[in-house]
């Protein structure tokens, strides 16, 4: 997908300063502010109020039904959530209460996950573009046209956003625009971006100034700051499982062309050099998540793997009830994942028992946990769920 032309008009740029300038920055310790989490592993270990002992206790504390299927993955940013939803809009929701704040209508469904910094939700459309909102008011305050689908979660890193462009005509999108664009975060500006070789579905993960993606073109890329490429790795399918990184490794997952071949990868982040790799069939969109040195990921047959981030050996599996395209998140012991059609499930982190389990069709939306609650959307019910203790 992409080459890139870029409308910001000088009223825009004011008001994006304002943003930048009266909103207050993103608490790390209480946020799931992005699809990867600000750590880039989908771990969050300042969660102190849901534990293996208490989990089971989790119920329904709020939902809000939209007007269409939900694969956006939530952000929890300052005490608001915020979605996408293929009814066209982008929702911010009181995180505890569940009263919404606003919505913002793009031009087409919102597949990608909001990623919130500095007041600003960044969030792509298949409308061929990329938006930045205002976080209190959902005001637009610019966008960039990425002329492709909006299938890629952005990360915001040191005040530029990285994002991936292109995306499949299934989703009925223009499609094209292959590239990994880095963007002026205030502004919309290109500073530099990266022709792959098809599709960059995933969303990128950005550690000490490198940039790890994958595409569809079955490669994962390590790029640099200036937007030049270190390495790549030719995995055995295309690459919709979004890099975690975490202790110099990369970890990602392959599909290959639905033949159940697909594996699950660890890379060496410096120098691309395959580590390890384990065949768990195909990891559609699932992508990993890291913690305390074991890295958690499902497959689309239905299985979800807890293996030993060093060696890649197997240390437990878990059956759902059916296939899995959402993404875990793991906090305090315990690791949520969610089935197509089935439940979000969580599992104790250590040896993969069921401690708790909520009916619902999760689909691709991955969960959040932030301040004992975990927020997730659902595919065919087209609802956000809050779940607390009771």
């Amino acid at each position: 997908m992409k080459q890139i032309r870029i409308v910001v008009s000088i009223l825009c740029a004011c008001f994006v300063s304002a943003a930048w300038g009266q909103q207050p920055a993103s608490n790390p310790l209480n946020n799931w502010s992005e699809f990867h989490r600000t750590n880039m592993t989908r771990y969050n270990p300042y969660e102190n109020v849901l534990n293996v002992n208490n989990v089971r206790k989790l119920r329904l504390e709020w939902s809000y039904t939209t007007g269409s299927n939900i694969n956006s993955s939530p952000a929890v940013a300052n005490g608001v959530l915020y979605i996408g939803s293929w009814d066209y809009n982008v929702y911010a929701f009181d995180a505890s209460t569940g009263v919404k704040l606003w919505n913002y209508t793009t031009g087409d469904r919102v597949y990608s996950a909001p990623a919130v910094a500095n007041g600003v939700v960044y969030v792509g459309s298949n409308d061929g573009n990329f938006y930045a909102l205002n976080a209190a008011t959902g005001a637009k305050l610019w966008s960039f046209t990425l002329g492709s689908n909006g299938d890629s979660s952005p990360t915001v890193v040191d005040e530029v956003v990285y994002v991936g462009g292109g995306g499949s005509y299934f989703w009925g999108g223009p499609g094209g625009n292959d590239n990994v664009y880095a963007l002026n975060a205030r502004t919309g500006a290109v500073i530099w971006s990266y022709a792959t070789g098809n599709s960059v579905e995933t969303a990128p993960a950005v550690i000490d100034g490198v940039v790890y993606v994958g595409s569809d073109d079955n490669n994962i890329y390590a790029l640099n700051a200036t937007g030049a490429l270190l390495w790549s790795y030719t995995t055995s399918g295309f690459v919709n499982s979004s890099p975690a990184v975490a202790d110099g490794v990369v970890y990602a997952g392959s599909n290959n062309n639905n033949t159940n071949a697909g594996n699950f990868y660890a890379l060496d982040a410096s120098t691309g050099a395959l580590l390890w790799s384990y065949p768990i069939g195909n990891a559609e969109d699932s992508s990993p998540a890291v913690a305390n040195g074991v890295v958690y990921v499902g497959a689309i047959s239905g299985e979800f793997f807890a293996l030993n981030a060093s060696t890649g050996t197997l240390l437990w599996s878990f059956a759902a009830d059916t296939t899995i395209n959402s993404s875990p998140a793991v906090a305090n012991g315990v690791v949520y994942i969610g089935s197509n059609y089935g439940h979000l499930y969580a599992l104790n982190a250590s040896t993969g028992a069921k401690l708790w389990a909520y009916a619902t069709q999760v689909g691709e939306c991955a969960p959040a946990v932030a301040n004992g609650m975990v927020y997730v959307g659902s595919y065919d019910e087209a609802t956000v769920y809050a779940l607390g203790l009771e």
